[in-house]
């Protein structure tokens, strides 16, 4: 059954990534918290859901995913479950790299339900980036993952906190090979999606993005770099006389301050750590990571495993639910 994003209740599938994190208790606690209008399918072992749930102390009855059925919220102590097989025992805490293809299998089996009308939206737990390479699979992260599981070419990541957004032109890589990838034909792409994103899944007419420099102070001028001069600056004239809204190369070091956030609608970083220390710092525990330019909606928490909390009910679904609301709201902004 496709999902009808009209309807009063969407089927959002849920992946709790890394299995011997907090990923499974923050999926056992969710439920209390989601609005009657969205029926959340964990797609995961149904083993390690329930054997989490009796270390919790939590009442579990599991309820195997039906595609062809309405979609429905869940009853007290209910959890619908899209079964994936574990590759290995999971002990709270404790990695094993035999279960890396496990965590794949599960983003592959819900990217192909949101694919084929199944999902509405994707909403993912956290992921150990070193486990699963330590298993011998190249990983670098989700957003990667995804693209290349959907044949995308261009996504771009966007940190959401209550009225910051921060997107990256680049993401997972060492810092030495940043400046290299900041090219006019990349940028004129995030830029694109980023708009065009704005636009269909945010509902914003016309976005005003502010665009940092790669440099202190925006290069100076020239004296602290030629980035701003030689790429950014090009590229930002070409887009702006094609009709888009943008601000910059500004100097990142004053982008952040609260009258500058109030008057964007985004932030482009050009790095990592350029935009995302600032936006945790407003916001951890309580923003959340979009993949924008994918054919399906995907969100997820803006943290880690924290492997030493699993399975000790000290955890915070904050970032969770918040996940959750965006990928409802973009889910029902995409149907209309």
């Amino acid at each position: 059954m496709r999902i009808d994003l009209t309807a009063d209740v969407l089927r959002i599938a849920v992946t709790p990534g890394e299995p011997a994190g907090i990923g499974p208790d923050l999926c056992l606690l969710l439920p209390a918290h989601l609005p009657p209008d969205v029926e959340a399918v964990f797609v995961c072992d149904p083993v390690l859901l329930t054997a989490r749930a009796a270390r919790l102390g939590l009442p579990a009855r599991i309820r195997n995913f039906d595609p062809d059925a309405a979609p429905r919220p869940a009853e007290t102590g209910e959890y619908c479950v899209a079964p994936v097989a574990l590759r290995a025992p999971v002990q709270c805490g404790v990695l094993d790299s035999s279960n890396a293809r496990y965590v794949l299998d599960t983003l592959d089996a819900a990217v192909a339900g949101c694919l084929d009308g199944r999902f509405a939206a994707l909403v993912t737990g956290p992921v150990h980036k070193a486990v699963i390479n330590d298993a011998g699979i190249p990983f670098s992260g989700h957003t990667e993952y995804l693209a290349a599981a959907t044949n995308t070419r261009d996504v771009v990541m966007l940190l959401a906190a209550g009225e910051l957004r921060v997107a990256l032109v680049t993401t997972h890589v060492p810092l030495a090979r940043v400046s290299s990838l900041i090219t006019a034909a990349r940028l004129q792409r995030v830029l694109g999606v980023l708009h065009h994103d704005l636009q269909t899944r945010f509902g914003i007419e016309r976005p005003h993005i502010k665009v940092c420099g790669l440099n202190p102070h925006a290069g100076e001028g020239g004296h602290l770099g030629h980035a701003e001069h030689e790429v950014i600056s090009p590229v930002l004239d070409e887009l702006r006389a094609a009709g888009m809204d943008l601000a910059g190369p500004v100097p990142a070091d004053t982008v952040f301050t609260p009258d500058s956030i109030a008057a964007s609608d985004a932030i482009l970083a050009m790095y990592h750590d350029q935009g995302l220390p600032v936006l945790k710092h407003v916001g951890f525990g309580r923003a959340v990571n979009i993949t924008l330019g994918l054919p399906i909606i995907r969100t997820s928490v803006d943290h880690g495993t924290a492997l030493e909390l699993a399975g000790t009910g000290r955890v915070d679904t904050g970032s969770l639910r918040v996940a959750m609301r965006y990928a409802m709201e973009m889910a029902r902004q995409r149907s209309g």
